[in-house]
């Protein structure tokens, strides 16, 4: 079966590069990401859509623009309109057409784009976008997203896990499969970042590629004694990489980055002393097969 892809972006972020890179030092790090005068770094929230027999199918949701102002800075979105809603456009579809949304989480920079945009009024209240999509989520991160930790509380939307029970279009993912889905379409279960992420991998025409979402968030993450501070358990969080890196290099698979600002694919590489790396990187997807 022919899939065509396209990188959609979402709107963008900056945020602490030393929260980005957890324990290690801005001697290393700013070489690969240099922030700004407030110590932030560029970071995009990506998205990729797949085109497939007639449907689509988009695989995260980016941050969106629900924050009202105050929140839109101390989380450092940088643009107040949909840039996700622009960027579908862009591609020849709108969210109304979107047939399927997987979810990896529901932390909010990956799954805010759900919803309508902010504005100033105060009856405004978010409402859910993609009338016709089912909502694919792992159970374990519904279930974390309903009664979240006091660590990582802040990183849900609540209304949104109202909204989208609601729909009644929420299928909760328990193991590799999706009947929705089909062939092609299978999942790997993650929980060094937040329990039960969930990494899609699409069989294409030249190897899989894997939407590793927060596993692996950009190319300098392919680094497999790097996390993030935002990281629940960072050492069970490199095994799990080290595992869908070894996959990826056997198969001669590519990883979709959702927060690199300048990738969006790379093939995965591990040279003769087992490091790893990525290679042949392009920035953007624009309808080009799988």
């Amino acid at each position: 079966m022919e899939r065509r892809a396209w990188s959609i972006e979402g709107n963008h972020q900056k945020l602490d590069g030393g929260a980005m890179f957890g324990n290690a030092p801005r001697a290393l790090w700013e070489h690969w990401a240099p922030p700004d005068e407030r110590n932030r770094i560029d970071l995009a929230c990506r998205c990729l859509l797949v085109q497939e027999e007639g449907r689509n199918i988009l695989l995260e949701a980016g941050i969106g623009a629900f924050f009202a102002p105050p929140f839109r800075d101390r989380y450092g979105v940088m643009e107040a309109h949909h840039v996700l809603l622009d960027s579908l456009q862009a591609a020849g579809v709108s969210h109304t057409d979107i047939d399927v949304v997987v979810l990896s989480h529901l932390h909010f920079d990956h799954a805010g784009g759900l919803l309508t945009a902010w504005e100033p009024s105060k009856r405004w209240k978010a409402e859910l976008l993609f009338p016709k999509a089912r909502f694919l989520v792992s159970r374990d991160a519904w279930d974390r997203a309903r009664k979240p930790h006091a660590r990582d509380r802040a990183s849900f939307i609540p209304e949104l896990n109202a909204l989208l029970e609601a729909s009644g279009r929420l299928e909760l993912i328990d193991g590799p499969r999706s009947e929705t889905l089909g062939q092609g379409w299978s999942f790997h279960f993650s929980s060094g970042h937040t329990p039960g992420l969930l990494v899609t991998k699409i069989e294409g025409q030249r190897g899989p590629v894997a939407f590793a979402s927060d596993l692996i968030p950009g190319r300098a993450w392919v680094h497999t004694s790097i996390s993030m501070g935002y990281d629940r358990f960072p050492e069970l969080l490199l095994d799990e990489k080290r595992a869908l890196l070894d996959n990826l290099v056997e198969r001669r698979g590519r990883v979709f980055f959702t927060h690199d600002p300048s990738c969006a694919l790379a093939h995965v590489t591990r040279d003769e002393a087992g490091r790893y790396g990525s290679t042949q990187g392009k920035e953007s997807l624009a309808g080009q097969a799988l």
